[in-house]
């Protein structure tokens, strides 16, 4: 069966339809507050996206939920594949069009894109490789995009494909900086690689040697920065990337084995150089998105807002939830809202507009 799926694409259809129900549970945060949502699964959500009114979330045991309607009522759109994995990004074109991707050891690394809101899966890849472990994907449109993966014969895995996800070619090794010692990549919320205006893009490295990678020709090459996140243990660095309104780019990061920790947790580049943000420490952080001027940051445990494009942040959490779990693992945002999901189904919705 996997040699099947392997050699090309395959259509899979749904057997049926899950409709989940929705529940707005709103909570006080000063002037804000969040929505939350039932998806009626309990899966741990690493990858979301938004396209207009079409919100998409994804995680473990191969679950994708969608909602066409910005968030009122939400579909099972999950992939029924028999290799089980764990979607932890999403690319979304319109909201018809996306690409999901699952991050695991061997062939658990997969994409599958589908063209009629996950009514239908294509297989677009397979990791063949027993190193091999994908941990982001970004485009800059349809056509054009990257794919990050663990490090392979001391270089990064950074594909880039041209034709919408069909072929994949390895950016080559001399391209990029040698590994660091004792330096990774987090497959934490869909973020470890981000694409930008006019060719750039990044991607963020952690462990004892936390980095961002830099790139200005849609990927052909890449240079080291380095970032004064907390680094101070194998599981530290920088875990995600942002860009806010104004296309400045955000790094965050600390440490999941010490979530709720007091050290510096999120940077920026200005002047040429990446500068700690205060943010007030107030743990790890493994997503951020931004409308206009308001941007939000997010971990397992807590939430930041801002009201002036990531100059200065406040508490913004889910203060429905139990201690430790007032935050979410991802976060996305679209022309007015924030989609925001974690842990055991954990989904959320706020109205920037």
């Amino acid at each position: 069966m996997l040699t099947k799926f392997i050699k090309g694409f395959t259509q899979i259809k749904l057997p049926f339809l899950l409709l989940a129900s929705l529940s707005y549970t709103a909570f006080a945060a000063e002037e804000t507050s969040w929505q939350r949502v039932d998806i009626s699964k309990k899966a741990s959500l690493r990858g979301s996206a938004v396209s207009e009114n079409s919100l998409w979330v994804s995680g473990s045991e191969n679950t994708v939920f969608v909602s066409q309607d910005g968030g009122k009522t939400w579909f099972d759109r999950s992939v029924p594949f028999e290799q089980i994995t764990d979607f932890r990004d999403i690319a979304l074109f319109d909201e018809s069009t996306a690409i999901v991707m699952g991050a695991g050891e061997g062939e658990k690394s997969v994409l599958y894109k589908t063209n009629d809101a996950g009514k239908t899966w294509q297989l677009l890849k397979q990791n063949t490789d027993a190193k091999g472990f994908y941990d982001s994907i970004a485009f800059w449109d349809e056509q054009n995009g990257l794919l990050l993966g663990d490090p392979v014969d001391g270089f990064y895995v950074v594909k880039k494909t041209q034709d919408g996800g069909k072929n994949w070619q390895r950016i080559a090794k001399l391209k990029l900086p040698a590994l660091f010692a004792k330096e990774t990549a987090f497959a934490a919320s869909g973020n470890t690689i981000i694409t930008g205006e006019n060719g750039q893009a990044w991607l963020a490295t952690g462990g004892y040697s936390a980095s961002v990678y830099y790139s200005a020709d849609f990927g052909e090459s890449w240079e080291r920065q380095t970032v004064l996140l907390f680094q101070e243990t194998e599981t530290a660095g920088s875990y995600a990337l942002a860009l806010n309104s104004k296309q400045q780019a955000f790094v965050l990061g600390g440490d999941y084995k010490e979530r709720t920790g007091e050290y510096p947790n999120i940077a920026t580049y200005s002047d040429y150089i990446w500068q700690t943000v205060d943010a007030k420490q107030r743990g790890l952080r493994t997503a951020m998105s931004c409308i206009d001027a308001i941007c939000i940051a997010t971990g397992k445990t807590s939430s930041d807002i801002s009201n002036d494009h990531g100059v200065t942040w406040q508490a913004f959490d889910d203060t429905t939830d139990v201690e430790d779990n007032r935050g979410f693992y991802t976060l996305a945002s679209g022309e007015d809202i924030f989609l925001a999901a974690g842990s055991d189904g954990k989904v959320a919705i706020y109205q920037a507009k």
